[in-house]
């Protein structure tokens, strides 16, 4: 089995992805949203977990052949982050949101030198906001950003915009497109809940998907 369909198997599983097209998840933004994505629970199961960072080392060996330092964003990437570098033998940092207020105030901890190439890690995309502040401070460290590498991308219109407004490179073990027919595959949704989540990634800040005929 390819490995974006693996996880993405491996996320239905566990219920880290649940779709919910009848009854949908309000998010901050007000959005109302199909989905909901929790990848922190990946690091309960230990199978799934071992699918997971194998996915990760495999793809950046691929994309990211010349990574000299894997760094997770704080705290969703922070774990992924460390397994990986653990098992690729490199060195890992972590990278805050924004500076500490007090203390040395970091943003970056642990070290990445100027010059280094870094892989940032992180569990989801949904805009790409987060991880391409964490991206920022990288770069504002003198360090070379390879790479974004994720989990599990909604791919959210808004996103692809962001990546590249930014000119940063994005690859994820598995999307939201690979889920949810693998979804429909298993019987887990319906044909027309199929079309409502298409309608829905299409554009998130309409609810037209919601009077769609089921």
């Amino acid at each position: 089995m390819e490995n974006n369909k693996l996880i993405a198997q491996d996320l239905l599983k566990i219920n880290a992805v649940v779709l919910s097209p009848d009854d949908p998840f309000t998010w901050a933004s007000g959005i109302k949203s199909p989905v909901y994505c929790d990848n922190r629970l990946t690091l309960a199961y230990p199978d799934v977990r071992k699918d997971v960072i194998n996915a990760f080392v495999a793809l950046i060996e691929k994309v990211y052949p010349n990574a000299e330092v894997i760094a997770g964003t704080a705290t969703a990437g922070i774990p992924h982050a460390a397994l990986i570098a653990e098992r690729m033998g490199l060195p890992m940092a972590y990278i805050r949101s924004s500076a500490k207020s007090h203390g040395r105030k970091k943003q970056i901890e642990g070290i990445i030198n100027p010059g280094q190439k870094v892989v940032v890690i992180d569990d989801l995309i949904s805009t790409g906001g987060s991880v391409l502040t964490a991206v920022q401070a990288v770069e504002a460290a003198e360090a070379e950003v390879l790479g974004v590498a994720a989990i599990f991308t909604y791919q959210l219109p808004q996103a692809t915009i962001n990546f590249e407004n930014e000119d940063v490179l994005l690859n994820t073990l598995t999307d939201f497109d690979t889920l949810i027919h693998l979804a429909e595959e298993q019987g887990k949704i319906s044909g027309a809940q199929l079309e409502q989540l298409k309608l829905w990634y299409a554009d998130p800040t309409s609810e037209d998907w919601r009077t769609q005929k089921k």
